[in-house]
């Protein structure tokens, strides 16, 4: 719980920021929800027009009549897998955001004053904003960058014997990507533990780093990473829009973390004080 706050100090919302728990309930509420939305998409379904992810999954099922791989219970399971893998990265990440403002307000006010400068209070931020907002995309790419929420990327498995710089990779073998050795590396960033927006600016632009590879290269890349970069900076901008965020009176904020599915801030609160 939050000690009072004194009258002097402004009114602010307090944030508990953990994530929700992931149990056998929630679970049962995802699936049902997934196949409502099936059974939805079932019954006005136009073979001839393709709306989204389950209208061309049903495609396929129609393809062959259910007897292959396309089946409607593989469609839930992969509805639910983007759902998650949607939801678990971008909110994990605007965590550790709001963290790193709270410990470095003058980092954040800049931002704002990039907001009120291009946006303003007037109306919400759209994503056509963004390329006229170096320093909040920086900053953004800087939590990325530290945060570092998927360290090793994510399994694969070679499908034939491999060479790779002289060592033999066996068909069958899985493969992890050290992610944290490039992100981190002192050959490619100025000060690599520090949290410095500044690595991601050139002469006052935004200079995105070929050494900066949250979401993986090449063709096995993360397929999400368009709406991932487009969910954080609208979400993002719009949070700081509206309030700055402090740290609590007799609180000290950490850069703990826990690793579960992804590298999380352990629990803390902050204040959310409106603008």
């Amino acid at each position: 719980m939050f000690m009072p706050l004194s009258h002097t100090t402004p009114p602010c919302l307090p944030i508990n920021c953990q994530p929700a728990c992931c149990n056998d309930r929630n679970s049962r509420l995802l699936k049902s929800f997934v196949k409502e939305r099936i059974d939805k998409h079932k019954e006005d379904w136009n073979p001839s027009e393709s709306r989204d992810f389950i209208d061309c999954y049903l495609q396929e099922i129609a393809k062959d009549n259910g007897n292959g791989i396309f089946q409607e219970e593989n469609l839930m399971a992969c509805a639910v897998d983007l759902l998650l893998a949607g939801t678990e990265t971008t909110s994990t990440t605007i965590r550790w955001a709001l963290l790193y403002m709270a410990m470095y307000p003058e980092i954040q006010a800049r931002v704002q004053a990039e907001i009120d400068t291009v946006i303003g209070q007037g109306r919400q931020p759209a994503l056509d904003d963004r390329s006229n907002m170096p320093y909040t995309s920086a900053v953004i790419h800087e939590v990325q960058r530290k945060s570092n929420i998927v360290p090793f990327g994510v399994p694969r498995m070679t499908v034939k014997d491999t060479v790779v710089d002289g060592f033999r990779i066996p068909k069958g073998t899985t493969v992890l990507t050290n992610l944290t050795s490039v992100m981190f590396d002192q050959n490619e960033w100025e000060t690599p533990d520090a949290f410095n927006p500044g690595h991601f600016l050139k002469d006052g632009q935004f200079w995105k780093r070929e050494s900066f590879v949250p979401f993986a290269i090449g063709k096995r890349s993360c397929p999400g990473e368009l709406l991932a970069r487009t969910e954080l900076f609208l979400f993002f901008t719009a949070l700081l829009q509206k309030f700055t965020f402090q740290v609590p009176p007799d609180t000290t904020l950490g850069l703990q973390f826990k690793l579960g599915i992804t590298l999380t801030p352990k629990p803390y609160k902050i204040c959310a004080v409106p603008r």
